[in-house]
């Protein structure tokens, strides 16, 4: 899809959480896509003060027939052929992601091909921070549908039950989607990457590992790499500019100090990002099959 023929749907829906203070869930995908230049329609999926990471926060979820209600006005909006993209990332409850899947069904009816990105917030090196059936819906559910998916490692693992040590098992554990993983097994020593893999290719773009790192870099990274793929830039190219400006972003909010990226300060990051990322092209595991 060329985001820049004027005629063309370039309105993306994310649906994801709303943080008062911060630069998560939707503070993060909203001011991405819009400074990319993509309108957004943006869905609350639950209401905290700031990122409960940092301390006790309060949790205001939308009662679930107001918010299937909600979604079911979209899915007839008479502006619903504006849509070129659904992003879905953090769910307040598991009953949630079937409003989901209905409205990713009715922007593909519109526009057939309109992408839906699966970004499964549900954990990460700790553990589960959702609910476990919130978990199973976005497992059963939403991934399924997905036509790119963004897990981070720990998640990957989680919905494949079983370890990731090295690059060979996050392969061997992608789904059918193309699959975008972050926190990936790096072959850079002290390093850290996202490693994608369609049904052509398998890339890893690796970068220095900073530790402790502020929340939000899937939310930003799964907002920024649809905003490249809309914008028809090839998707070796989506990967390393995605990665670069992520990286660019966490780099400098970690150097200020900060507790949360610092997206307004290093807008300029998110359409060229200077930082170098290592871009590795591996051995598709379906060549031998096509050969």
């Amino acid at each position: 899809m060329n985001a820049d023929k004027t005629d063309a749907p370039r309105a993306v829906i994310v649906i994801s959480s709303h943080v008062a203070r911060g630069s998560v869930g939707n503070r993060a995908a909203v001011f991405a896509l819009e400074t990319l230049g993509f309108p957004v329609w943006a869905v609350p999926t639950v209401i905290l003060p700031w990122h409960p990471g940092h301390s006790r926060a309060t949790r205001i979820v939308p009662p679930l027939d107001q918010f299937k209600a909600l979604m079911a006005d979209l899915e007839r909006a008479p502006w619903l052929g504006e849509v070129s993209a659904v992003l879905s990332g953090y769910l307040g409850e598991a009953g949630q992601a079937e409003a989901v899947a209905s409205l990713v069904a009715a922007v593909k009816a519109r526009t057939p091909d309109a992408l839906y990105v699966c970004d499964p917030v549900m954990g990460d090196s700790g553990g589960l921070y959702v609910p476990e059936p919130t978990a199973v819906a976005l497992r059963d559910r939403l991934m399924p549908i997905a036509d790119i998916a963004t897990p981070n490692r720990y998640e990957l693992e989680w919905m494949a039950g079983a370890p990731l040590p090295d690059i060979k098992s996050v392969t061997a554990a992608a789904l059918p989607a193309t699959m975008l993983v972050t926190s990936a097994p790096s072959m850079m020593a002290g390093g850290t990457g996202n490693f994608l893999l369609d049904d052509r290719q398998a890339l890893l773009a690796e970068h220095r590992l900073i530790e402790k790192p502020p929340n939000g870099l899937g939310d930003l990274t799964a907002a920024v790499y649809l905003a490249r793929i809309l914008s028809s830039q090839p998707a070796a190219k989506a990967l390393q500019s995605t990665t670069a400006a992520v990286y660019e972003i966490l780099a400098r909010t970690a150097k200020r100090g900060g507790d949360e990226l610092q997206l307004e300060t290093d807008a300029q990051s998110l359409s060229h990002p200077m930082a170098m990322v290592q871009l590795r092209h591996l051995l598709h595991p379906g060549r031998d099959k096509r050969a």
